[in-house]
């Protein structure tokens, strides 16, 4: 078996390969990386079920090795004749079966990647290469299951008649390349030959239970950069290139956030050959020696503004209690945030969405709020309230974005993401069933379990619509006859105020409890930056009331007990009231 390295911990496997992995169940069986996992699984036995091992009836682990390695091509009555198997194996047939059965399960309770590298990616149009990558993931899985039901067959002598076409070798496939790129001096002999992920290969829906399932705090600027004096082992990282909106950011993690890192496909389009050769506008580091980051204190999530390399850089410790998405998919969006700043754009936390109803006429809705305060929640509650009313639904941003003035006064709205990461409470559960087969799910047994999946293309997000509609995700006011679902702020005074203040009941996505106030609802940049922000925010609202955007408050209630999947659902009837109220909008 053509592995050069299998990397295990208590949650992963990690294979690396230049390409081919092996030709048949015999090489399988007969690989150092199939007695690795074999032995591994003997000294679970011993620590957790000492008395399966005695019931087998083979001590010595290279007996039981051999024996395995027999029954991949042999029936248990051949075998039971060699000289390593035990005098009375046939006896103890059951219990040798129950062994291979639990050997399966246990390889597949690992979360599986096969890295496969190469020196350079496939010249244009020569798709030999990719072909190869995915033919040596997708031949993995095929000998797996083949050798794992052909010792089983030999063992009980019965063919199954129901076979499930489980994932059973890697569950994600990397092709990775070193790729060139204007790397400033500063960072040369840190980054150089850490390879890119070129292309991915799935296999939906991907179960991921990493270490924690909320994130607490923020991301702090700092002045000092958090690169500096660093070193890595080259060889524990890949880089994730990533298309945010307009926004280049190379992101860097270790292998042992390689769940993490991969589950990015599904939320931000890779960047092209060409856009990796011009440079990123940040860099993101997942995963760095704890020590190297120890001097910013308790919670070291920080991120720089390195003016004289003209890059955004950014870093987070190899540790446990950060091992959630949204440490990794939220200071992506902070770097982007802060890019968007500098260009001189109003970033904005919020959910975009361009409707078209059944009569053709279109508006395009943007709901600004802070997490769990209803966005995502709103507009799929419109893809079931607006059954017979709404043609479509086309997601534009599904978290953040920004704003622009164009040049003929209106305001424009601009996307991050192709995907949507999500509580999987929350969603309507015929719209969540409907795409657990591109899901990838997280912490699926615990609260705040999340899906990554993509919900839009990379047009949508970088086209630029119109805003017609510009609201605040209200989430902790109760209706009444002051607090209708959907209402308009008088001006711009007001409106500022409100999404200001950024009041929100948190749903337990981080560790904040109760109301909440986060500026603008955005403390992934804007809070950070609050004077830049500001100006920005004060020059885009003039626009939008110039241009006659409807601007306020749409009470989605996510945050009341009871009300969280009949709230999103009476905002977004509401919403499409007032759109249907307010006629055609452009074409």
């Amino acid at each position: 078996m053509s592995l050069q390295r299998l990397d295990l911990d208590d949650r992963q496997a990690v294979m690396y390969s230049e390409g081919s992995v092996c030709a048949s169940t015999q090489e399988l069986v007969d690989s150092g990386t199939f007695a690795r996992v074999l032995g591994l699984y003997v000294d679970h036995l011993e620590a957790h079920n000492a008395y399966t091992l005695t019931e087998l009836g083979v001590a010595d682990r290279e007996r039981l090795l051999d024996l395995i390695r027999l029954l991949a091509n042999n029936p248990l009555e051949r075998v039971s004749l060699t000289v390593c198997a035990p005098g009375d194996l046939l006896a103890r047939r059951e219990q040798l079966h129950e062994f291979v059965e639990g050997l399966y399960d246990f390889w597949r309770r690992w979360d599986r990647f096969l890295v496969v590298r190469a020196e350079t990616a496939p010249a244009p149009g020569d798709k030999r290469p990719l072909r190869g990558f995915t033919d040596a993931v997708e031949a993995l899985a095929r000998l797996v299951r083949a050798l794992y039901r052909d010792v089983a067959e030999n063992i009980t002598g019965r063919r199954p008649r129901v076979l499930r076409q489980v994932a059973a070798g890697a569950e994600v496939g990397v092709y990775a390349v070193r790729a060139k790129w204007p790397v400033p001096a500063r960072y040369r002999e840190l980054l150089t030959g850490i390879p890119f992920v070129r292309d991915l290969l799935l296999y939906p829906p991907l179960l991921l239970d990493p270490p924690m399932n909320t994130r607490t705090g923020q991301f702090t600027e700092v002045e000092e950069n958090p690169l500096d004096g660093l070193k890595l082992e080259r060889e524990e990282w890949l880089c994730y290139p990533a298309l945010v909106g307009r926004t280049v950011v190379f992101v860097y993690f270790h292998r042992r956030f390689m769940g993490l890192g991969l589950s990015l496909a599904n939320l931000f389009e890779l960047a092209s050959q060409e856009e990796i050769a011009a440079g990123p506008d940040a860099v993101y580091l997942y995963g760095v020696p704890p020590a190297a980051l120890a001097r910013f204190g308790d919670l070291p999530t920080v991120f720089h503004d390195d003016r004289r390399g003209r890059l955004l850089v950014a870093a987070v410790p190899l540790e446990d209690r950060f091992g959630y998405f949204g440490y990794l998919k939220k200071m992506v969006l902070t770097l982007h945030n802060v890019a968007a700043m500098d260009r001189g754009v109003m970033p904005f936390h919020g959910a975009y969405a361009r409707l078209t109803l059944d009569d053709g006429s279109r508006a395009t809705v943007l709901l600004i709020g802070d997490t769990a305060t209803g966005k995502s929640e709103t507009l799929e509650a419109l893809r079931v309230a607006g059954h017979g009313r709404v043609r479509e639904v086309r997601i534009i941003a599904d978290d953040m974005g920004s704003l622009e003035v164009g040049p003929g006064g209106e305001v424009l709205g601009f996307g991050t993401e192709i995907g949507a990461f999500v509580r999987l409470d929350d969603l309507q559960q015929g719209y969540a069933f409907g795409q657990l087969d591109r899901s990838i799910i997280m912490s699926p047994n615990k609260v705040n379990a999340r899906v990554v999946l993509p919900v839009t293309t990379l047009d949508d997000v970088l086209r630029g619509y119109p805003v017609d509609f510009l609201l605040y995700a209200n989430n902790h006011e109760a209706l009444d006859e002051e607090h209708p679902v959907v209402g308009r702020l008088p001006d711009e005074a007001a409106a500022l105020a409100v999404f200001r203040e950024g009041a929100a009941m948190s749903k337990g996505t981080t560790t904040s409890t109760g109301i909440t106030n986060s500026y603008f609802a955005n403390p992934f940049g804007p809070a950070q930056r609050q004077e830049q922000h500001e100006a920005l925010a004060a020059s885009t609202f003039a626009a939008a009331f110039r241009a006659g955007v409807f601007v306020g408050q749409l009470r989605t209630q996510l945050g009341l007990p009871g009300k969280e999947s009949g709230g999103p659902r009476a905002a977004a009837d509401a919403l499409l009231d007032l759109i249907a109220s307010k006629g055609a909008s452009r074409p």
